[in-house]
């Protein structure tokens, strides 16, 4: 069968897919899994990107090995934001900084001393936010960056390992989309805002649509992985399009949740919104497959809990998730809320005494086991998912009454009930697999497999079970949104 590889980089782990089709159904099979940690060096926090490509080859070889002339293409996505620059050679000028590196502190200061944020947005359709990959240019900038005076040229996390696979350099427009840099409507560089913070204009190369066949492997990286000459597409890079993409939404209710380490919640669209009032409610516009648009937040989503499972790992108890979920359960309900967005909660740390610290500061009940602390975070997330559903219904003049739910988070059938009560509406969830699912329909429509994003849909939810909340006693979740909201 034609067997397409999605190689899926998120910010603690990566790993290589196939999907393999007979037209009527997709099947996924992991070929390869590997742990993506930042380091912490002299100057700051990075990725090793170059580890990372030693892993992607090895997840290629043993793909060779297990699918060999099966394979029609490959396609990466990753997180947003973060880059490298190179010179004109196509040398990489050093490490790419993680976005969580301090140095953007600061920034936010300075750009808007250059251009304010809502002149920004105008052009943009992204608020400013600690990660953007504006800030980090801009950083480089006034530390008189040896690398950034150098560079010929800037390429996103996937948009470099593409190039290293396949030698053409391109960038792929859904993950410039994340920069801050981007004109929402034209899908071309905001010049304006490029040329406010005075960044060089000749590292701004040619964008690309998502589904761009770049080219064959090079002649090197067939030779270690056992390959022949795959082509290289540019699927949708940023894995929040590819998890859109892959969500088979039905009807007109595009409403969408992308659930993992961030929940990213969103209504894909046909035009950016870029009004005063989509400003001040903080939401970016990002762009996806066919010319769409992903108008959406972004919410802590699953990191609360995952930095209180690292905690507690840490103070000897290693608790599975299932067993995380099943505390949760046993806990009463609405006992306290926090804000998941609150900058305390922001950094890596001891998630479950910050979450203490909250509730204490605010005259709640202190959660004291681990049970009542996972069940505040899980309500919380929940009625924050309201919150922000309510903001899209008055944006966009829209209503809905379906969620589309994908990725991981979906797994934790207490989260997607709570979300499904919170919010009033049915939540469809699945597929858990999203995020690979469309990567591998764009390589698809790329190589002639599907005809367009509507298909690939199809085949995605032809292909996979997925699982309906409906929601339950509204007059409690009304009484614990109000609470909530006096909580924000």
């Amino acid at each position: 069968m034609p067997t397409f590889i999605a190689i899926d980089l998120g910010a603690g782990s990566g790993r290589l897919i196939a999907g393999r089709t007979d037209d009527a159904r997709l099947t996924l099979e992991e070929i390869h899994r590997f742990d993506n940690p930042g380091t912490d060096l002299p100057g700051g926090s990075f990725w090793n990107i170059l580890g990372l490509f030693r892993e992607i080859q090895e997840g290629l070889r043993i793909a060779a090995g297990r699918y060999g002339e099966d394979i029609v293409a490959i396609g990466i996505d990753t997180w947003g934001v973060d880059f490298g620059l190179l010179d004109e050679r196509g040398r990489l000028l050093g490490l790419p900084h993680q976005y969580r590196d301090p140095r953007h502190e600061g920034m936010p200061e300075a750009m808007h001393g250059r251009m304010t944020e809502a002149e920004i947005y105008r052009h943009t359709g992204i608020t400013t936010n600690f990660y953007n990959s504006s800030l980090q240019l801009l950083s480089e900038k006034e530390r008189d960056s040896p690398a950034l005076a150098a560079s010929s040229s800037l390429l996103f996390v996937p948009d470099l390992l593409s190039f290293w696979l396949s030698g053409n350099r391109a960038i792929e427009r859904t993950i410039a989309s994340t920069s801050q840099l981007l004109d929402a409507g034209t899908g071309d560089w905001s010049w304006e805002v490029i040329d406010a913070l005075g960044l060089p204009r000749r590292i701004f190369g040619g964008i690309v649509a998502p589904g761009t066949v770049l080219g064959p492997l090079r002649d090197e990286v067939q030779r270690v992985t056992g390959l022949g000459e795959v082509p290289v597409v540019a699927s949708a890079s940023h894995d929040t399009a590819s998890a859109v993409a892959g969500i088979p939404m039905e009807g007109a209710s595009k409403l969408w949740l992308s659930s993992g380490t961030w929940s990213i919640m969103g209504l894909e669209t046909d035009r950016p919104i870029r009004t005063p009032e989509a400003f001040q409610a903080r939401f970016c516009n990002e762009l996806g497959m066919d010319g769409t648009v992903r108008f959406l937040k972004n919410i802590a989503g699953l990191w609360l809990i995952q930095e209180c499972k690292r905690q507690w790992a840490l103070e000897g108890q290693d608790l599975p998730y299932a067993e995380l979920a099943r505390l949760a359960d046993e806990a009463a309900p609405h006992q306290a809320f926090i804000d998941p967005d609150d900058p305390l909660f922001a950094a890596p740390g001891d998630m479950p005494t910050r979450i203490q610290d909250y509730c204490k500061d605010r005259s709640q009940p202190v959660p004291e086991t681990k049970g009542q602390v996972l069940r505040v975070a899980t309500d919380s997330l929940a009625l924050k998912y309201r919150v922000v559903l309510d903001q899209l219904r008055e944006l966009s003049g829209k209503d809905f009454d379906r969620l589309h739910a994908g990725g991981g988070g979906i797994q934790n059938a207490s989260l997607a009930q709570a979300t499904a009560d919170a919010c009033g509406v049915e939540v469809v969830a699945g597929p858990v697999e999203a995020t690979s699912c469309g990567n591998l329909i764009v390589q698809m429509i790329a190589t002639g497999h599907l005809p367009d994003l509507a298909a690939g849909r199809r085949l995605i939810r032809e292909s996979f079970e997925f699982t309906r909340y409906s929601p339950r006693e509204p007059e409690v979740w009304g009484k614990a949104l109000e609470r909530f909201r006096a909580i924000l």
